[in-house]
């Protein structure tokens, strides 16, 4: 079965590569830069250089391997830049959708973000709809997953994973990450928005075992949302951090999401179950 991943040296992707190539996938990984070639062809993987953005090289690259299936960890955070982000998601996936449809690619597996939904109460599960009338800053980013997500339900098999914030290896809370330095420098209070995590392993992990799942959106995220005056100050001491400001209130959607679907359904299980012990256990390797 021939596999092309796009975003394949981003956070999850070089960790889903070697997972992909030992369950004995022909793999291709999509990059834009060359200076992750050499890295991934170690994996096992084949390579090809191409900007998600450039809609000629997509349909060059998706043409050349002909896939089976299609992975799509497409994102751009490195700057954080949102709009950049956003452009992505929307250009980019589309770009990737066409040529998968024009070369007949009948299965895909795309990265969402589990904290899109509505507000409400409690975690929110795959049935609660997203968050289509949120204000700015918050639409930019939303409209972004949407288009992402109608666009990757063009392809017959098609399952959307709405993975948590990313925490461990190559992420923002990674060691020398960007929220790493910003709760170093007191700059994140700690509220009473809900949020859920997922270690980069286990979205790797997850990403692996969809291509045998059921069409659809799934919630990829450890099994305890929690609120910010809960994980802030547990993470910040497995940083060596000082210890973070309180502060009341929530921004809008922030309410955590549940993963009973991916766990008692699909029978994912992961790794890292909560940011309990996940912080100081991804801090501290």
């Amino acid at each position: 079965m021939k596999l092309f991943v796009a975003g394949a040296s981003g956070a999850v992707g070089r960790l889903l590569l070697p997972k992909l190539v030992r369950a004995g996938y022909d793999v291709t990984g999509m990059t834009r830069s060359a200076a992750h070639k050499q890295e991934m062809e170690a994996m096992g993987a084949k390579v090809l250089i191409a900007d998600a953005l450039d809609r000629k090289a997509v349909f060059d690259a998706i043409r050349k391997v002909r896939p089976d299936a299609v992975i799509h960890q497409l994102t751009s955070l490195g700057s954080r830049n949102f709009a950049d982000n956003t452009r992505i998601r929307v250009e980019g996936t589309r770009n990737l959708v066409d040529a998968a449809l024009e070369t007949g690619v009948k299965r895909l597996i795309a990265q969402s973000i589990s904290w899109a939904y509505e507000p409400g109460e409690g975690p929110a599960t795959e049935d609660v709809p997203l968050d289509a009338s949120a204000p700015e800053p918050r639409k930019t980013t939303v409209d972004g997953i949407i288009a992402l997500e109608r666009a990757a339900a063009e392809i017959p098999h098609h399952v959307i994973l709405r993975y948590g914030l990313f925490y461990g290896p190559g992420t923002w809370y990674d060691r020398g990450g960007f929220m790493a330095e910003r709760v170093r420098r007191m700059e994140v209070p700690a509220t009473e928005g809900t949020a859920s995590f997922v270690h980069v392993e286990d979205a790797a992990e997850a990403a692996l075992l969809a291509l045998d799942w059921p069409a659809g959106a799934v919630n990829i995220t450890d099994d305890e949302p929690a609120k910010g005056t809960e994980w802030l100050p547990v993470y910040a001491a497995a940083l060596g951090a000082p210890r973070p400001e309180f502060s009341s209130g929530s921004a809008r959607g922030e309410r955590g999401a549940s993963n009973a679907k991916a766990r008692r359904e699909y029978g994912w299980e992961p790794h890292y179950p909560t940011w309990r012990t996940g912080f100081s256990a991804s801090l501290n390797s």
